[in-house]
C-alpha cells in the first residue's frame, strides 16, 4: 500500500512539473534610452504580430522594477472592429534601460485615468475639426466652411491652415469653449481663466498647414473634405483628414493624412500622403512679421517666436534630419502669405513632421530659449527613439 501511494505520489509530481514546464512564460521586453536625459511622455507602439496576443484588450505591460501596470491604450488603427496597437509612456531614465512583462490581464484591473488626448468633429460650428491634449489645442476647417465662402455665405473659411488654440489649463477645453460660443453670450475669443483663441490663420499655414513651392510661389489645397476619428483616450488622440484633389501649377496633387497628439507633448504629428511632387512645405504664420525666425537644419527644425496679445508665442515645424531639407522666410504684400516654411522630403508618397506651439501665458515656456531647447531635445528624442526588444518568447 505505502509503495502504490509512493508511485501515485511521484506519478502526481511528474504531471505537476511537466504541467509547470510547458506552460508559456510571460513574454518579456526591453526599453533602452541611450540618451544622456530622463525620457518621458514618449509613446512606445507595440503591434499584435510584435507581442504575438490574440486580444490585446486583456494585454497588460507590467513595469519589473515597480511591479505595477503600465496605462496603456489599445487603438484599432484601421477602423476593422480589430485592436491594432497597444500604447504606453514609460518613464526611463538616462542611459538606462528597463524590463516589462506583458500579461494578461482582465479590463477592470487595467490602470485608468482621464482621457485628456480628445479630438472631434463639430458640426455646431459649421465643420470644424479639433483636437487638444493637456498642453495645446488646434483645428482645422471643413468643406462646408469653404463653401460658405465660395457662395459668399457670411461666417464661413476657406484655409487649410491650422488654428492655435491658447489654452493655459491641462484639462480639456474643446466642449466647454464651443459650448460657450455658440450657446451663450461668452465667447472663445477672451480670456475667462483658461486661455482663449486670439490665433488669426486665414489663408495663412497657420502652425502646420502644407504648401508646395511652385518656381517663385506657394500653392496650396483647400479646407479638408473627409475626416475619421480614429482614437482618443489618455495617450494619444489620432484622426484622419482627407483633401480634394488640388494643382501646384500645373502638377495633381493628392493629398490625405492621419494627425496625432500625445499626452504631454506640444507637437502634433503629421503623417501625410502625398502624390504629384517629391517636397512639401510645411508653414508658420508670420502674423505682423514683428518676431524671429529661427531654426536648426543640423535638429530639423525652423521656429516663430513673436509677441502675441500681452504675451509671447513660439511655434515650429519639426521633422527627422533625414527628411529635412532647409528653411525659409517667404514674404509677401498679402498679409497672410507671409509663412516660415520647413522644405521637407517627400518619401514613398510619405512624410512626417510635427507642428505646433508653446505660449508663455501658459507657463511652459518663460522664453524663446526655453522653446527652443525643448525643440532641440525633442528633435534627440526622435531622431534617437526608445529601444524596444524582445527578451523572450
Amino acid at each position: 500500500m505505502k509503495r502504490l501511494r509512493k508511485s501515485i505520489l511521484f506519478s502526481l509530481t511528474l504531471l505537476l512539473l511537466s504541467s509547470c514546464a510547458n506552460k508559456e512564460e510571460a513574454t518579456t521586453i526591453s526599453v533602452k534610452n541611450t540618451l544622456n536625459v530622463e525620457r518621458t511622455f514618449e509613446t512606445i507602439e507595440l503591434t499584435k504580430s510584435f507581442l504575438k496576443v490574440e486580444d490585446l484588450s486583456t494585454t497588460g505591460i507590467l513595469n519589473t522594477e515597480t511591479k505595477k501596470l503600465e496605462l496603456t491604450q489599445t487603438v484599432d488603427n484601421d477602423s476593422d472592429g480589430v485592436l491594432d496597437v497597444i500604447l504606453f509612456q514609460p518613464k526611463i531614465k538616462a542611459n538606462s534601460e528597463v524590463n516589462f512583462k506583458i500579461v494578461t490581464v482582465k479590463k477592470t484591473e487595467k490602470p485608468t485615468a482621464p482621457e485628456l488626448c480628445f479630438s472631434r468633429f463639430v458640426p455646431e460650428r459649421t465643420d470644424d475639426y479639433t483636437w487638444e491634449n493637456d498642453k495645446v489645442a488646434f483645428r482645422v476647417y471643413g468643406p462646408t466652411a469653404q463653401k460658405m465662402i465660395e457662395d459668399s455665405i457670411p461666417g464661413g473659411t476657406l484655409s487649410s491652415g491650422v488654428d492655435a488654440w491658447l489654452k493655459k489649463v491641462d484639462y480639456p477645453i474643446i466642449n466647454k469653449w464651443y459650448k460657450k460660443e455658440t450657446e451663450t453670450d461668452g465667447t472663445y475669443h477672451e480670456d475667462t481663466g483658461e486661455g482663449l483663441d486670439n490665433f488669426h490663420v486665414g489663408i495663412s499655414r497657420g502652425v502646420g498647414g502644407i504648401g508646395i513651392k511652385q518656381d517663385s510661389t506657394y500653392c496650396f489645397s483647400k479646407n479638408y473634405s473627409e475626416w475619421k476619428t480614429l482614437t482618443t483616450g489618455p495617450i494619444r488622440t489620432s484622426f484622419y483628414l482627407n483633401y480634394e484633389d488640388w494643382d501646384a501649377n500645373g502638377n495633381k496633387i493628392i493629398e490625405s493624412k492621419v494627425i496625432s497628439l500625445d499626452l504631454g507633448n506640444n507637437l502634433s504629428k503629421f503623417k501625410t500622403s502625398i502624390q504629384g511632387s517629391n517636397t512639401i512645405s510645411a508653414g508658420l504664420t508670420l502674423h505682423e512679421k514683428d518676431g524671429n525666425v529661427t531654426g536648426s537644419n543640423g535638429n530639423g527644425w525652423v521656429s516663430y517666436w513673436q509677441p502675441h496679445g500681452e504675451s509671447e508665442l513660439g511655434t515650429a515645424i519639426l521633422a527627422p534630419k533625414s527628411t529635412f531639407i532647409a528653411y525659409e522666410t517667404y514674404t509677401s504684400e498679402t498679409k497672410d502669405l507671409n509663412n516660415a516654411y520647413a522644405k521637407l522630403k517627400v518619401e514613398n508618397n510619405e512624410v512626417i513632421y510635427y507642428a505646433g506651439f508653446g505660449w508663455k501665458e501658459s507657463g511652459q515656456f518663460k522664453n524663446k530659449k526655453d522653446w527652443e531647447d525643448y525643440l532641440n531635445k525633442f528633435s534627440q528624442q526622435i531622431n534617437n527613439p526608445l529601444q524596444v526588444k524582445v527578451l523572450n518568447r
